[in-house]
């Protein structure tokens, strides 16, 4: 039996479950590039999308698309134009099962995204002041699986 398809935000007050995965993909959008905070906003159709814990807050980005996120913590959470729900990638237990396989909305595309893989690559824990800042570090993110309460007593 496969694993349950679980996710939700970074603080854990809103948590859901889906069926199944569609079309996995990255917007170049400029409204994606907002809600997301990031270069592009990656995206999956969540197939039977159902709210485990809390529901998002949502935001009309425009008069055809409403976004939903945390109110908590700010999580970009979905992506609803009227046809089926799409998840935030980022917002999975498990991102690794759903991989972008088509990029859209290319004339919005940030001039150097492409060139991101060729950056150096610094690991800031292998620096003495990285490595101590990150022993000191205690996250208090829900972790990526389900919980029967959060936060922890």
């Amino acid at each position: 039996m496969a694993e349950p398809i679980t996710g939700g935000c970074q603080c854990g007050a809103v948590r859901y479950r889906c069926d199944g995965f569609g079309r996995a993909s990255i917007c170049h959008c400029r409204m994606c590039q907002k809600a997301f905070g990031s270069f592009f906003g990656p995206l999956v159709t969540a197939k039977g999308l159902v709210w485990t814990r809390g529901e998002p807050k949502i935001f009309a980005s425009s008069n055809k698309v409403g976004r939903g996120f945390c109110a908590e913590c700010g999580t970009p959470l979905t992506y609803d134009w009227g046809g089926e729900v799409e998840v935030s990638l980022g917002s999975l237990d498990d991102p690794e099962r759903a991989p972008p396989v088509v990029q859209v909305n290319p004339h919005d595309k940030l001039s150097f995204v492409d060139g991101l893989s060729a950056l150096p690559t610094v690991n800031s824990a292998d620096t003495p002041e990285g490595a101590a800042f990150m022993a000191g570090v205690e996250s208090r993110q829900h972790p990526d699986h389900d919980t029967d309460v959060w936060p922890p007593a």
